[in-house]
């Protein structure tokens, strides 16, 4: 851990270095009144977002107007991605600057080490100012991105899916299955915008609306603005729901663990009191006449060692083992539960819905391709997989938490129709 720490402590002053030399040569050739004041703002700007960083707990954060708190993340955010992107672009070209520097000694006896390292490039400059140039181009465009983000926050699209699953009964085929995940109501604050997506829900017409869990950050409260909005949620088969994470309150401080106790046992009830069927590590049997399948629902299991395991797959199997041609379907909140438990212990069930990595909020998702930093830790973060006859699918999220925004992972809607 502590060496772990250095790493962490030298990249972050090395960013800090390299950012500082790039702004100061781009600021080097105005003049003086505009160098110094625009020096002054980078400099102010980057004492606030340490500000935020160092006492992010001491921040009474939801009394901030909302405005002023979602732009100031959005910039301390952007501004550190930026800085690690200058960071990455600099120490390209001094690693440029030592390669021709070991060449230079050993092949040339360092009679040309200057001339090496900065020869002019064909515009006119040399190649350490043009990678300045575009560290600062790089950076900057990362901290208005971030910013632009906010705007994307409630941008919910509505992905569709064609699942075909073997075992589906003729009389569910053509099932149409909307799944939510994530909706983290204690970061919203804009009622109609989550509204509208609510109505994007309903006028997809669904048959099975299925929650995957973290309905709050930490405090069953914060649903209480949005409780008759979701309690709109209606599907002929029903609303289930299951818990996430965040739903534990492991994030906050409690004066008891009894008051954290009686915070779930409250998010508990505003599940029933919206009408969702909060599955507690048990399943149930949905029926079109005579033919039925089967929605297992597990509460919080993860392979993450920081994240809780709560869940029990096993209990809520309990009386399936003897169903194998029935369809079954899990909602666990974690994506790594898939491979971690599922897929070798489970094959008979034919598809998992997950959320909880939200795509990071953040990446790139262009049809064919897609990339996040949280490809990193998860490898199944997003969209549809496939393992054998097996499914998952992970949802990006419906809400947003720490970043208020979404910069190219866009809020989800999924609906997934069984054919």
């Amino acid at each position: 851990m502590p060496f772990r720490f250095f790493i962490i402590l030298s990249l972050v002053l090395l960013a800090e270095y390299y950012s500082f030399v790039v702004v100061r040569a781009a600021l080097r050739a105005l003049p003086n009144p505009w160098r110094i004041g625009l020096f002054t703002l980078y400099l102010l700007g980057t004492l606030a977002a340490w500000a935020g960083v160092i006492f992010f707990r001491k921040i009474d954060w939801a009394h901030f107007p909302h405005y002023v708190r979602n732009i100031y993340i959005a910039f301390s955010l952007g501004l550190t991605v930026g800085k690690v992107l200058v960071l990455a672009v600099m120490l390209v070209d001094d690693l440029r600057r030592l390669v021709l520097y070991v060449i230079n000694l050993f092949f040339t006896g360092g009679t040309k080490t200057a001339a090496i390292v900065e020869a002019p490039a064909a515009n006119g400059i040399s190649r350490s100012v043009f990678l300045s140039r575009l560290a600062l181009l790089i950076g900057g465009t990362a901290l208005g991105g971030f910013l632009y983000g906010i705007t994307n926050r409630y941008n919910y699209h509505v992905k569709r899916v064609k699942l075909v699953l073997d075992k589906l009964p003729a009389g569910f085929k053509g099932l149409k299955i909307v799944q939510i995940s994530d909706i983290h109501s204690g970061s919203f604050d804009n009622h109609e915008a989550v509204a509208n997506g609510v109505r994007k829900i309903m006028a997809e017409q669904p048959d099975l609306i299925l929650f995957t869990g973290d309905l709050v950050n930490n405090r069953a409260e914060e649903m209480e603005p949005y409780k008759a909005l979701f309690a709109s949620l209606k599907a002929p088969l029903g609303v289930y729901s299951t818990l996430g994470n965040h739903d534990y309150g492991d994030y906050v401080e409690w004066p008891s663990e009894q008051a954290k106790q009686d915070n779930l046992e409250k998010l508990k009830a505003i599940h029933a009191a919206m009408g969702w069927r909060l599955l507690m590590n048990e399943h149930v049997l949905l029926s079109k006449g005579s033919e039925k399948i089967a929605l297992i629902g597990i509460v919080n299991w993860s392979a993450k060692p920081q994240f809780p395991m709560h869940g029990d797959l096993a209990k809520a199997y309990t009386g399936l083992e003897q169903e194998p041609d029935l369809v079954k379907i899990l909602l666990s909140h974690d994506p790594s539960h898939w491979d971690a438990q599922v897929v070798p212990d489970f094959p008979e069930i034919d598809l998992m819905l997950a959320g909880h990595t939200h795509g990071m909020q953040f990446g790139i998702e262009i049809p064919g391709f897609k990339w996040s930093p949280v490809e990193y830790v998860y490898k199944k973060w997003a969209g549809l997989y496939q393992t054998g006859s097996q499914y998952l699918y992970v949802n990006r999220g419906y809400g947003f938490l720490g970043y208020p925004g979404r910069l190219g992972i866009l809020p989800e809607i999924t609906v997934l129709e069984l054919v």
